[in-house]
């Protein structure tokens, strides 16, 4: 009988996923569900992009309808799955229809985090996760004015760039003492901070919001030392939470997310998560981790699909993400520690570097600041382990792709 595999979540795992068991040569029924109406989409544009004017919602769509229609794809775009029953081999919908599943793969990503304060409702006050939120948030900026952003971390970061860009006046408010120190470190959080005031964003540290107030609309923002920041617009970016209710409802462990082994299954046989929602064993942290990045979601959903085939291949990816802030291109490579060993390479002050971590002399993370191609050669060296002269790493005229391990007596280059 033909089998019937279901994934839960139109994001870009879920799209990657569903592209994987067509290509694997799966011939049985595939259906992805999708919350929102639209068909899936890429999500980086959204703070970057998509404000600016420079793509519309359809320029980042991950693919046109009819591949979905090629591919025999069934999509079912604004509706929810409300429960999963494995052993009934069902899933059923907010719709109250019920699909025939033999297996399934939770996609459901993450939902912005929101804090508990006065005046949320407030019109002029959004969240960024979604297209549309993306469209109102667009929208409020290009009247100009007074733009306050809560979070100082990357996607903030990423729209007070695409603020100032368009005329506004930014404030960013940070709760912690300083900025991007837990995914980039103090050393390139610092430089990014003093490069954003240097373009005219105010950011304020220590800033705890206790209350948003207006009339209809969002006209102040007050925070517990007292201060009051004039807003015509207000965006929430304090971070986000696993979207993992559903798994959590019909019995999957969860913790910071849906736990998942090596192969992507979850607790309950024949159920697997990939994605921001998937918490799984991780070489390079040495430790379970929940990753939000793009490259993990994407890897991650491709592998979980083939270990829906039967392939029982360990899922094995270095992290690594980027943000657009401006005109500068962050990525990162690895996982950093406080007490990590560090190089730098190229000229920290005009904002074009690589620094580099090291524990025990290995390589384990790189941080770079347009410096891509760095990056992609740290990434080979995170993966082998390598341990390199850092004499070497720090000098700009050598060719990271020729630096071998310093205990081997061949240098090693790149897959």
């Amino acid at each position: 009988m033909t089998e019937t595999y279901v994934v839960v979540g139109a994001s870009l795992a879920g799209t990657r996923a569903v592209e994987t068991l067509r290509t694997e040569g799966f011939d049985g029924r595939v259906v992805l569900v999708g919350a929102e109406h639209r068909l899936p989409y890429d999500r980086p544009p959204l703070s970057k992009e998509l404000i600016l004017g420079g793509r519309t919602p359809e320029d980042i769509l991950l693919r046109e309808s009819e591949y979905y229609y090629d591919n025999d794809i069934e999509l079912l775009l604004g509706a929810r799955v409300t429960g999963i029953e494995p052993h009934a081999r069902r899933v059923r919908l907010d719709t109250k229809s019920v699909i025939t599943a033999d297996k399934v793969l939770i996609c459901t990503g993450t939902a912005p985090r929101r804090p508990d304060i006065p005046g949320l409702d407030l019109d002029g006050v959004h969240f960024l996760r979604t297209v549309d939120d993306a469209l109102a948030v667009r929208n409020g900026m290009q009247v100009g004015g007074s733009v306050v952003i809560v979070g100082g971390g990357l996607i903030g970061m990423e729209l007070a760039a695409s603020a100032v860009t368009l005329g506004n006046e930014v404030t960013v408010l940070e709760r912690d003492d300083a900025l991007l120190r837990r995914a980039l470190g103090g050393r390139v959080g610092d430089r990014l901070t003093q490069w954003h005031r240097d373009r005219g964003v105010d950011i304020r540290t220590n800033a705890r919001v206790t209350r948003l107030e207006g009339d209809h609309r969002v006209r102040r923002v007050h925070t517990a030392d007292g201060g009051v920041i004039e807003a015509d617009l207000v965006v929430i970016g304090i971070g986000v939470v696993p979207v993992d209710d559903l798994a959590r409802d019909c019995g999957i462990e969860v913790d910071n997310g849906i736990l998942v082994d090596e192969f992507g299954e979850t607790s309950l046989s024949g159920v697997f998560a990939a994605g921001d929602v998937a918490n799984g064993p991780n070489e390079f942290a040495g430790a379970r981790v929940r990753l939000e990045h793009w490259q993990n979601a994407q890897s991650q959903g491709i592998a979980a699909a083939r270990s829906m085939l039967g392939y029982r291949e360990p899922y094995r990816d270095v992290p690594w993400f980027w943000s657009d802030q401006g005109e500068l291109n962050i990525q990162a490579a690895g996982r950093i520690r406080a007490d990590d060993a560090v190089v730098v390479r190229g000229n920290p002050e005009e904002m074009d570097f690589t620094q580099f971590h090291l524990r025990d002399g290995v390589v384990t993370a790189a941080i770079g600041v347009n410096r891509r191609r760095d990056v992609r050669a740290a990434m080979a060296m995170i993966d082998k382990q390598m341990r390199p002269d850092p004499a070497l790493l720090s000098d700009p005229s050598v060719d990271l792709r020729t630096i071998g391990d310093a205990t081997s007596p061949e240098p090693v280059g790149p897959r």
